[in-house]
């Protein structure tokens, strides 16, 4: 393969194989650079949400990740004499489509990732092969890279992204300042393989003892992580050792006899993200954009949505469908949305971590008062919106309130050809805009604009409803009774969910959807042709 790509990703972990997926299903050249030559064999990220599965689904991996993975049903924080402190209920399915949140085993996602990776002729994957300087010019970016045999290497790009860890090459070269919120505690990781089943009740497990407050959560099928938090009086040294393990671990009756010790290592629980993700042609993604501590488990879930933020973004601008400054958004968008789980972990963080007596005690009598319930104990935890970006604003240009911005959901509908299932895969991917049942009709050049981004028309309807497929949207039945009951409530007729699952926005009456899609156009910048007028939808 030629050494010039449209995108050139360094960094293949799971953030870098996710967007180097994206970009190859959407047909651009992609070269990803990695500096090791074969992927890391241990876990590190135990744990994914509804909204990540929904994006992995749309990699084409679901089926697979499944048998890796296993449903989580709840998550109870606990105090020193096991007295439940909050109580997590992620049963049953979540508004993506799919289960709350789910335990698997690194490694064999990224294995999974891999394999789908290599599926596309476009992809060229660079293993052992390291960015050691990196040349920005007006049209494009060079990349030098080295590998074992030290000889150096040119490539070429129109964009290169950044998915190369908290000590990313390409943050240093992109020049950002941080924001560091000073959260730093040191914790042992240890993953655990019991070589005989057992029940895990709670199925994950906070134990927020002064003493020494752990983890203990699931790592996937026949995996288990404990996490134990290092005391002042330890080293790091003292505490990253197989006999510590073993000794902490006693108290489960785990022993080198009816377990397995993957790893032990120690880990630094930080709180920071870049000021600034993108600058010209360089752009970051994952843990080189953020850290933040594990107990909200949203480290690789951000980088997942920092891929399919930016994913259909790079496509209108690689497809000159939309300026440049269309990736700015990504900044803007993306660090409010991180802002919100960074703060949500290390208000998690002071929970588990807190070790004076006085702040203890305060902490549990507040905390049982409100039995379990995080509602209470916490207090409400607002939405997780998009900062400022595309989406729909007032007419003084400032941001709706949600739910424009937020996730959107998805249940099963059914198409006029009788295929049913997940509105993802009988639609497929892109802009949705969506109205309640009844005809609607939009100018042609709006049509027109649309269909030039991707977009699907599409109208929901009760089942036993009359199918209309006499204008430009088609019909779907709205099986589960989901969208159109949430629609009713909202007091929405027509809404418009990005190609990241995001509400854009939503109009009260249908004859506001022309102006609402020129808005859409508008805050993309592209160079479809506007109407001026209000239409007839």
């Amino acid at each position: 393969m030629p050494a010039g790509y449209d995108v050139l990703i360094v960094g293949n972990g799971p953030v870098g194989q996710t967007l180097s997926i994206m970009l190859a299903q959407r047909g651009f050249s992609v070269g990803v650079v990695e500096r090791w030559p074969a992927p890391y064999p241990q876990p590190r990220a135990v744990a994914y949400d509804h909204d990540v599965a929904r994006i992995f689904d749309s990699l084409g991996i679901s089926e697979e990740l499944a048998e890796i993975s296993v449903q989580s049903p709840e998550y109870d924080w606990r105090n020193a004499d096991g007295r439940t402190l909050l109580h997590f209920d992620s049963r049953g399915v979540a508004d993506s489509g799919w289960p709350n949140n789910s335990m698997f085993s690194q490694p064999r996602l990224e294995a999974l990732l891999a394999k789908r990776a290599a599926t596309f002729p476009t992809i060229d994957l660079r293993l052992g092969q390291e960015a050691v300087d990196i040349v920005e010019g007006d049209a494009s970016v060079e990349v030098a890279v080295k590998g074992p045999s030290a000889r150096q290497r040119t490539l070429t790009a129109r964009y290169v992204v950044g998915c190369d860890g908290a000590n990313s090459f390409v943050r240093e070269h992109l020049g950002t300042s941080v924001t560091d919120l000073g959260f730093f505690y040191d914790w042992l990781i240890l993953d655990v393989i019991p070589h005989e089943e057992r029940q895990w009740r709670p199925f994950n497990l906070q134990v927020c003892d002064p003493q020494r407050p752990r983890t203990i959560v699931s790592g996937g099928p026949g995996r288990r992580r404990w996490e134990f938090m290092r005391l002042p009086t330890e080293t790091v040294e003292e505490l990253n050792t197989e006999e510590t393990a073993w000794r902490l671990l006693a108290e489960w009756d785990l022993t080198p006899d009816n377990a397995t010790l993957e790893r032990h290592t120690v880990y630094t629980f930080q709180a920071r993200w870049a000021d600034e993700w993108r600058s010209g042609r360089l752009i970051l993604a994952g843990d080189a954009a953020h850290l933040m501590p594990p107990f909200a488990g949203q480290g690789m879930c951000s980088g997942i949505r920092d891929a399919a933020n930016l994913a259909w973004k790079l496509d209108l601008v690689l497809r000159d469908k939309a300026p440049a400054e269309l990736l700015d958004t990504y900044t803007s968008e993306r660090t409010a949305h991180i802002r919100h789980a960074i703060g949500m972990s290390v208000a998690l963080g002071n929970v588990i971590c807190a070790t004076d007596p006085a702040v203890v005690a305060a902490r549990d009598e507040a905390m049982l008062k409100a039995e379990g319930r995080p509602d209470v104990a916490l207090g409400p935890v607002p939405p997780a919106v998009l900062g400022p970006g595309i989406s729909q604003t007032d007419a003084e240009g400032q941001p709706l309130p949600a739910p424009v911005g937020t996730l959107g959901g998805q249940r099963n509908v059914m198409n006029r050809a009788g295929e049913t299932g997940l509105f993802d895969r009988v639609v497929g991917r892109g802009f949705v805009v969506a109205v309640t049942a009844g005809k609607c009709v939009l100018p042609e050049e709006l049509v027109l604009g649309l269909r030039d981004l991707g977009a699907h028309l599409v109208r929901f309807v009760s089942p036993g409803t009359a199918q209309l497929e006499d204008d430009d949207f088609q019909t779907l039945v709205d099986v589960d009774s989901f969208y159109l009951p949430r629609m009713v409530k909202e007091g929405q007729e027509a809404v418009i969910i990005r190609p990241d699952f995001y509400l854009f926005g939503a109009v009260s009456d249908r004859a506001d959807l022309p102006a609402l899609v020129q808005d859409l156009f508008v805050k993309i910048g592209t160079k479809s042709p506007l109407p001026t007028t209000r239409g007839s939808a």
